[in-house]
């Protein structure tokens, strides 16, 4: 019996999240036995408690922060950990210490680099040498995708990857299955197309960018409707926007909720336009039911979309495209259809939840034995 510390920075379910949240669902506990400890509360950990799973929460928003590193190492003990992973780059840089100095094996999932191209030169290179540090110190590193792995080694050098493409789980992200009916909820008709937002309301998932392009589409085609579901600290400035551009008539707005299958069996296609990713979550969830994919060309997502096969790619920070792109999807329904289709074929055949855990395993046990 291994035992594991899943350590990851947020208890709030995002990308990284409901990833964590699938591998633990799908690890065999008759041989790996799954610790958790995340920096802040959240609906993740009460979901993983009602699993049974033990879970501790120590406070702290900071990367390297070394105020909680002397709270972190104790856990380590007072568990008996015989191995730690670590969930994104803030996990990573807070357990690399407490790791190292009990010899334990520190295992690292890239859910995409902290550095990415919109920032200033120097945080760039800052956040760049930080990855540089933390992966040395790393036993074994896995990208969650290809495009993550050749980021790595182009910038800083990176060797020795796995390229573990995330999974999700396929029985709860079926189109085939029953659902409510929401859109009668949001106060959406059946002749409604409907875009859906349904991330994290951050910088990163660029929620303006889709909130000004789907104001652009409603002006062009009163059909058009958005679903804008998620929250973060972008809250204010969402709301503001909402509000000073009277979008309410046509924009359901809702924080963060857990039904996340029915919110996307009511929408008509999914919209991405994120500043970077590594592989989102939200997308596979998207595209697994069966929903046309609207989205900017980042690392993991470049992957998976196939421009006007499954999807439609748009450039990064271009909201004329991206209401162009919403506009064409509720003008040809028929090439909706075909993309949501293709876009639930290639997730059956390759981003399962149970692969990713078992894969996950194989490298635990290489790391023990």
């Amino acid at each position: 019996m291994i035992r594991v510390l899943e350590v990851i920075r947020q208890g709030q379910i995002g990308g990284g999240e409901s990833h964590l949240l699938d591998l633990i669902r799908f690890t065999d506990k008759s041989v790996i036995t799954p610790i958790c400890l995340s920096f802040t509360d959240g609906e993740m950990i009460h979901q993983l408690q009602a699993m049974g799973i033990k879970c501790y929460v120590i406070q702290t928003n900071k990367p390297f922060d070394f105020k909680v590193q002397k709270e972190i190492k104790q856990l380590m003990l007072t568990e008996q950990i015989q191995l730690v992973h670590a969930h994104g780059s803030r996990a990573a840089s807070n357990v690399v210490w407490p790791a190292r100095s009990l010899h334990l094996p520190l295992i690292y999932t890239v859910h995409g680099w902290s550095f990415h191209d919109d920032q200033p030169s120097i945080i760039r290179k800052l956040r760049a040498l930080s990855e540089k540090c933390i992966c040395h110190y790393c036993q074994e590193i896995i990208c969650v995708s290809q495009s993550n792995a050749d980021t790595g080694k182009k910038v800083f050098g990176l060797k020795g990857c796995h390229v573990i493409e995330n999974g999700i789980n396929l029985e709860r992200f079926n189109p085939s299955r029953s659902f409510q009916d929401l859109r009668t909820e949001m106060s959406f008709t059946q002749d409604d197309f409907v875009v859906g937002f349904i991330a994290r309301c951050t910088k990163q998932k660029n929620p303006i960018d889709f909130l000004n392009a789907l104001e652009i589409a409603h002006q062009k085609n009163p059909r058009i409707k958005g679903l804008f579901v998620g929250e973060g600290d972008m809250d204010a400035e969402v709301n503001d926007f909402i509000a000073s551009h009277q979008m309410k008539d046509y924009l359901y707005r809702s924080p963060f909720r857990t039904d996340v299958p029915e919110l996307l069996h009511a929408v008509n296609a999914y919209c991405l336009p994120s500043l970077w990713e590594g592989l989102s979550i939200a997308l596979l969830e998207a595209m697994a039911m069966g929903k046309a994919i609207i989205a900017t060309p980042t690392d993991g997502t470049s992957e998976l979309i196939r421009h006007e096969e499954n999807g439609v790619i748009v450039p990064f920070n271009d909201v004329q495209s991206l209401a162009e792109a919403m506009t064409q999807l509720a003008d040809t329904p028929e090439s909706c259809m075909q993309y949501g289709t293709a876009a639930r074929s290639l997730v059956e055949t390759r981003f399962n939840a149970q692969r990713v855990a078992e894969k996950v395993a194989d490298i635990y046990f290489s790391r023990i034995n």
